[in-house]
């Protein structure tokens, strides 16, 4: 009969009640305080710790544009030149709308960022290294700084915190490339080469830009060197153009992943970060298609650079 008592709440009396609620919330509370040697096996191995402290072995690499970066870094580095008078206001019209375009869609075209990095490489040839380098420092203050994603920045630092080194690993110029990772506190940058003899550029690449599956190799080569693990590394990026880089560690990161990245991701269980609100995601590129202005030299800069006025 007292099991039939307990199956007939409205017979039993409060007390009973308070202290079967009692004891059910004491457990609760004790089984949340074990520590982690006492959980089963199975709920420890459900999600392990990342990154792992003081593994000298692994090591996280970082898309740069629209990964750690919202927008394009040789767009940005191309309006400062232009504030200070590399290129001619003219030529602004015929390359707005692709600073637009890339603000909107959020990814990189291969087309428009070869035509920029030619365009860039025509107006540097000639230019000292240090000059450029000088300039980069002040053009990160004025267009870079404010546009750096916050979660990113926490997912790298979370990185260097555990002992590991980071690299921004990218299609940028190196020079622009490394004061970005310096002045996030990163341990280097690896992006596209620009030859230089005796300091000055001489308007070639030193091989081909650092994209899709240059990034690949750039990542395996500098583990090599560092004697890192890759299966122990992480890799992060927003496109699906790094899928060669993020397939080549343990711990592929979709960060603000494209639509063909984000499919890709989500078929291999890749984890996926997306700082970009819905309404911020559709809208970030409508201000820019609307006035050549400020943005316009986004995008001029680094594609229109060769009609500089000496």
């Amino acid at each position: 009969m007292a099991a039939l008592g307990w199956l007939t709440p409205r017979r039993r009396p409060a007390t009973a009640r308070s202290v079967l609620a009692g004891e059910a919330a004491a457990e609760a509370a004790r089984k949340s305080a074990l520590t982690a040697d006492e959980l089963p096996a199975a709920e420890e191995e459900r999600e392990p710790a990342f990154p792992v402290a003081g593994d000298e072995r692994a090591a996280a690499f970082f898309d740069l544009d629209n990964t750690v970066m919202q927008g394009a870094a040789i767009f940005h580095f191309g309006r400062g030149l232009y504030k200070r008078k590399f290129f001619q206001r003219r030529e602004l019209t015929r390359f707005a709308w692709q600073q637009a375009w890339f603000r909107l869609a959020g990814v990189e075209d291969p087309e428009h960022m070869q035509d920029a990095r030619d365009s860039a490489l025509s107006i540097v040839k000639g230019h000292r290294v240090s000059e450029l380098m000088s300039i980069g420092e002040e053009i990160y203050d004025e267009y870079m700084a404010d546009r750096i994603w916050p979660g990113t920045r926490a997912l790298a630092q979370a990185h260097l915190d555990a002992g590991q080194r980071v690299w921004l690993v990218t299609a940028a110029p190196v020079e622009t490339a490394t004061i970005i990772a310096r002045r996030l506190g990163l341990t280097g940058a690896l992006g596209t080469v620009a030859e230089s003899v005796d300091g000055v550029y001489t308007g070639r690449l030193v091989g081909e830009p650092l994209h899709g599956p240059a990034k690949a190799e750039a990542v395996r080569a500098l583990a090599a060197a560092e004697g890192l693990e890759l299966e122990r590394c992480a890799a992060y990026s927003d496109s699906h153009n790094d899928i060669p880089m993020l397939s080549l560690v343990g711990h592929p990161y979709a960060i603000n992943p494209d639509a063909k990245l984000r499919k890709y991701a989500r078929a291999r269980d890749w984890r996926l970060r997306d700082y970009r609100t819905g309404r911020k995601a559709a809208k970030v590129g409508i201000p820019a298609a609307a006035g050549v202005g400020a943005l316009a030299g986004g995008t001029a800069a680094a594609v229109a650079l060769h009609r500089r006025r000496r």
